[in-house]
């Protein structure tokens, strides 16, 4: 069975039970994050702040902040998964002002897809911009709650959508899911959603990476952290903040 097929048959099999609970197995340790001692605040670009920098990992994810910083948290996220926007909600603001902008953290968000929805959210948020991403990720799970309601509206335009042709399925999920109104809100035109979803190599692609990577780190549900390449045990701001600070975050 391919990747994207896979992706399919998720997407009407359980849709809610994603978006309301834990997105998976917890993370389990695979070393200590080592005690550091505090690192130099790094100097943004002349008129940025380093919140404002992006840029896209060898990996496909997206980093905000400095991409030479010392102290690098990655996050495996699913746009459908509520935990991942219990800590958007939390950790965001605080992250970005207190550890990104200080130039010593960089945090990388690389998608791991769990079902077709949460596939066309990943590829529109790459539509824009490198500096769009983040963003738009944190509006999804803002608004997870009534987003996935409306994505579930419909489940026979759904299941329509994924029989059409690959260059045609993913626009048709789009307009079935009602996912374009939420984009064009945020400054992404119905036009320019439907020409990214249309490019089927890039979505594949999305799917592709997901599983490659979940393979290689044994990532086994979302959210899962790694802080300078050592998993955390844990999902939650509380977790990860104190970690952050123990290698030299402070």
């Amino acid at each position: 069975m391919t990747t994207l097929r896979r992706i399919a048959l998720l997407t009407f099999s359980a849709p809610l039970a994603l978006s309301l609970a834990a997105c998976g197995d917890s993370a389990t340790t695979e070393g200590e994050i080592a005690e550091s001692a505090p690192v130099a605040k790094v100097a943004a670009p002349a008129g940025q702040s380093w919140a404002d920098v992006a840029t896209v990992s060898e990996y496909d994810g997206y980093v905000m902040g400095n991409p030479d910083a010392p102290i690098k948290l990655v996050e495996y996220a699913s746009l459908t998964c509520g935990a991942c926007a219990a800590f958007s909600t939390e950790a965001a603001e605080p992250l970005r002002d207190e550890y990104i902008n200080t130039g010593a953290v960089s945090y990388e968000i690389r998608n791991q897809v769990h079902n077709a929805i949460d596939l066309v959210l990943a590829r529109l948020v790459r539509c824009g911009q490198p500096e769009s991403f983040h963003p738009l990720a944190e509006q999804i799970w803002l608004n997870l709650g009534p987003l996935m309601q409306q994505t579930q509206a419909n489940p026979q335009a759904l299941e329509a959508a994924m029989t059409l042709p690959e260059n045609q399925r993913f626009a048709a999920i789009g307009e079935a899911s009602g996912v374009f109104d939420f984009f064009a809100a945020r400054g992404l035109s119905r036009d320019q959603a439907r020409t990214c979803l249309a490019d089927n190599a890039s979505v594949t692609a999305i799917a592709e990476r997901s599983e490659a990577q979940s393979t290689e780190f044994n990532v086994t549900g979302t959210p899962t952290f790694f802080i300078n390449g050592t998993r955390v045990d844990g999902t939650s701001w509380n977790i990860v903040e104190p970690l952050l600070q123990r290698a030299g975050a402070r």
